[in-house]
């Protein structure tokens, strides 16, 4: 991720994020347009076979920018690097991520107290009754791959903090996932998760929590000896699913970094 977000510029800032929507991305020359622009740089391969029958280049040679302001120049971009990083650190040793185009630059760096929960809907609740406060680093946990089990799309959280006008003061970290719709300081597929024993599992409320974007850290806050001793005496949560497919999947599912593909 990091690789290439070094790269590829961000030529585009489409909703939640940015101003236009993914219709004025289509009107503006849609994706083709932006292939070729990209290709100004020798990122893309233009060589390979699509589809379509015809290879990557012959696809996008006709495609123009029809509006610079929807598709921006390299020369004009966003941002000279791409829009999402991979972070690491003792909260996250095999890495999360988190789209640091939808950041608002005030959270960047980031340092507040954690506030726990052990499923989406206990955050959403916290949430939506005002509990969280400006500076507060919401963690999501047990909602990975094994822990949802199935890795939920933490979107609802999200909004609600978008919704009421939090996005710029408060952080979220999940094993959990996010989609585009997604903005905010929200850091996800943390790994290891919560159900396989992760340092995610053993945070605690009011723990300090450090998020540095620039520095690609995210960070538990208190000594490596305390984070062992914690692990150590960690019990985790049981799965919710007692049954079906959803216990196979749990038993089974890989780590989020890994795909969370089956492993057997």
């Amino acid at each position: 991720f990091n690789r290439i977000r070094e790269q590829v510029p961000q030529l585009c800032s489409l909703s939640p994020a940015g101003e236009y929507h993914i219709q004025d991305l289509d009107r503006a020359g849609g994706i083709s347009a932006l292939l070729k622009e990209l290709s100004k740089k020798k990122i893309i391969n233009l060589g390979e076979i699509t589809v379509t029958g015809k290879d990557v280049g012959q696809n996008v040679e006709d495609a123009l920018i029809l509006n610079n302001k929807v598709i921006r120049s390299i020369e004009n971009s966003y941002n000279p690097k791409g829009g999402i990083v991979f972070l690491k650190g003792n909260l996250a040793p095999q890495g999360g991520i988190v789209k640091s185009s939808a950041v608002h630059p005030d959270m960047l760096i980031h340092q507040g107290p954690a506030r726990v929960f052990n499923s989406e809907e206990e955050s959403t609740k916290a949430i939506l009754e005002g509990k969280i406060k400006k500076g507060d680093v919401i963690v999501i946990r047990y909602e990975g791959p094994k822990g949802g089990p199935g890795m939920r799309e933490m979107l609802t959280p999200t909004s609600a903090i978008a919704g009421m006008g939090l996005d710029k003061d408060v952080a979220l970290i999940t094993d959990g996932r996010f989609s585009g719709a997604t903005r905010g300081a929200s850091i996800g597929h943390v790994a290891p998760e919560a159900a396989v024993g992760g340092p995610i599992a053993i945070v605690r409320e009011g723990d300090i929590i450090k998020i540095d974007i620039p520095q690609k850290r995210l960070d538990l806050k208190i000594e490596e000896e305390e984070i062992k001793q914690r692990l150590d005496k960690l019990e985790l949560l049981s799965s919710t699913a007692k049954s079906g497919y959803l216990k196979y999947y749990a038993n089974f599912a890989g780590s989020a970094d890994k795909g969370a593909v089956r492993n057997i």
